[in-house]
This record gives structure tokens, sequence and C-alpha cells, in this order.
């Protein structure tokens, strides 16, 4: 199965090395990276460039911020699944699009578990993300995936649509609870960490970008799935976090 893998990126020449390394370095060698930068002024595409050759495609043009980016990858990837790894994020392991695959071969959405690191030198964990597979409520209860471990075939990206280019910080949530909750589409979680994630993306660097993706968040379960002014999700999301902080113990190894 070829996997797309789709990398969003603007002036991030301090960490896209890793972003890239952790792509190549997949042991499963039907793939793909498509890196949709807007417009760098840094050395960002100097990098990228130096990866020419690894099956690599580059897109460098002025965007509308990451959710327009990645409707373009969408829309020029070849995969039969498609994913996202942030520029300032890596793949946990060489296994991970290897066991990405496996698992779609019987399902049509997959999704794992995420650390939150300092930096990609240390690897030191201050958050982690454990998947739980969807409950019965689903995006209802306060439940969502990793958006960075949250892979799909092409036929979920094409009955889902684009990014909602009108939330400016939970595009990526609105993307999932419709690809999750409206097509009954067969989804798996992977006892596995897939990514490292690093700490200050857009809806994770502070109080504010909290509170803006919980009320955009809360816009996209009104508009799909009717909910009132204020549902319990709004207060069981962030609350299903906040165990991201206690847990400390390392997943043992599935390979």
């Amino acid at each position: 199965m070829k996997i797309s893998v789709l990398t969003v990126c603007w002036n991030s020449a301090a960490t896209i090395r890793h972003t890239l390394d952790s792509f190549f370095a997949q042991d499963h060698q039907d793939k793909e990276l498509l890196v949709i930068d807007g417009a760098s002024t840094d050395e960002t595409l100097a990098i990228v460039r130096s990866y020419a050759g690894q099956g690599l495609q580059i897109i460098s043009e002025p965007d509308r911020g990451m959710y327009d980016a990645l409707n373009k990858g969408v829309a020029l990837c070849a995969g039969e699944a498609i994913g996202a790894l942030n520029a300032d994020d890596a793949f946990h392991d060489a296994s991970v699009l290897g066991k990405i695959s496996e698992a779609l071969a019987e399902n049509d959405i997959v999704h794992g578990h995420l650390d939150f690191v300092e930096n990609h030198e240390s690897k030191r964990v201050v958050r982690r993300w454990r998947a739980e597979p969807r409950p019965h409520d689903g995006f209802r209860s306060g439940w969502m995936p990793a958006h960075p471990t949250f892979y799909v075939r092409r036929a979920v990206a094409e009955k889902n649509g684009p990014f909602d280019l009108a939330l400016k910080v939970s595009s990526d949530y609105d993307w999932m609870l419709r690809a999750v909750e409206l097509h009954g589409f067969r989804i798996a979680t992977i006892d596995q960490v897939l990514v490292d994630m690093m700490i200050g993306g857009a809806s994770t660097r502070s109080l504010r970008s909290h509170i803006g993706h919980n009320l955009e968040a809360l816009r996209s379960r009104r508009r799909w799935l009717g909910s009132g002014p204020v549902d319990y999700a709004l207060i069981a999301k962030p609350a299903r976090k906040l165990g991201q902080f206690l847990s400390k113990q390392p997943l043992k190894s599935k390979r």
C-alpha cells in the first residue's frame, strides 16, 4: 500500500531535518512525501531540496495557512493512504508506516499513540497521548484521535472533502469528526507510539489557543452532530487531556 505523507511548512529550518530523516528512515518502502511550503524565507527549502531524488515532491508558494496547504497536498498525492506529519514532528521509529499499512489493510481509518516531546535532540517526553478506541458516543463524549497519527484510505479523503478554511485552529478536528462520524468508515487503533510531537503547535502553545480550539470544535459539533450551544464534550474533551500529563510510563515496544 502506497502511503502519502503530507508535511506543511513555513520557515521551519530549525526542525524540518528531523521530520525528513524520520520519513526516509521508514522501513515501509512504498511511500511518498509531499512538502507543501508556504514560500519560506529562511533555509527551509534548501534543506528540503537536499533530499531530492528520494520519493519527495516539493510545492512552494504562498498559501492561506496550514489547512489550505493540506488541501493542496491531498489533491496532489498519489497514495492509497494519506496522513500528515508536521514540520516540527517526527515518526517515533522506523516501523510506523509499516504498522499503518498493516492496519489499513482491513480498515478505512487508523490512529495511534503520540508523545509530546520537548525537542528531538533529547526526546524528553512532557506529555503522552494514549489513543483509545472510539467509544459509543464518539466525538460527543469528548473523544478524538491525535491528528498527527490519523491516516485514512484515499476513499475517506475523497468522501470527506477539503479541510474547512473558515476554522483557524481546529479544521483538523472538524475533518476527523466528519471522517469518523458521518460516513460509517471502519476505524482501528494502533497500540503503538506513532509520532513524537514538539510542544508549541498552533492549538497547544497557550491557554488562549486551547480555548480557541475548543470553541471551534464546539462549532464543528453543532454543525455536524446537532450539539447545543454548550455540550458535554466542551468539558469532557479538555478533561480527557489531563491524564496525558500524569502518564510517565513509556509503552513497551511492539516490534
